[in-house]
């Protein structure tokens, strides 16, 4: 075991967790942005893909099994959780995803590792479920153009002023 690899999942994993307990305990999203936790969903669904098609440790699945679905899960509190999500803000989360989303994959299918036309046609024709294959090997390449610029919205999303708190109001100049 790597033990820089530990520390970084660990490290991640409390962050998604305190992430989590913050939005359970509060009731609130507030200040955090779907479309970046959309992005990032999009992003570890590509990394991730392989778990159902090669196995590596049991230590690798469960973790990639935990971050996928401790992403499902933020992204369910935001969209469908009934109370969560009435305070999610969408006038400060204005940042277009499909922009990000639409030239990434279109990178991704002329920019790829081993992606050939001369591929696609034998999977297509060898392999019942040929649509999966070609998302194999689609993913990595999506990954690549999508991990980086998956945190923009939310970089977007702090740059917009927002009003004062009581914090902030009470403050001598």
């Amino acid at each position: 075991m790597n033990l820089f690899r530990l520390a970084g999942d660990m490290t991640h994993l409390l962050s998604v967790v305190m992430l989590l307990l913050k939005i359970h305990a509060t009731r609130s999203c507030r200040g955090i942005s779907l479309r970046t936790q959309e992005l990032y969903g999009l992003v570890f669904l590509t990394r991730y893909i392989d778990i159902f098609f090669r196995f590596v440790s049991l230590y690798n699945t469960v973790m990639k099994l935990v971050f996928l679905a401790s992403s499902a899960t933020i992204i369910y509190y935001m969209r469908f959780h009934r109370v969560v999500r009435t305070t999610y803000d969408r006038e400060l989360d204005t940042f277009r995803s499909w922009l990000l989303i639409v030239p990434c994959f279109l990178l991704a299918l002329v920019i790829n590792q081993g992606f050939a036309a001369v591929e696609v046609r034998a999977y297509a024709t060898t392999s019942k479920s040929w649509l999966v294959h070609l998302f194999v090997l689609f993913a990595p390449s999506l990954l690549v153009f999508a991990d980086p610029v998956g945190i923009l919205p939310l970089l977007r999303g702090s740059s917009n002023p927002t009003t004062a708190g009581p914090a902030t109001t009470d403050a001598k100049h």
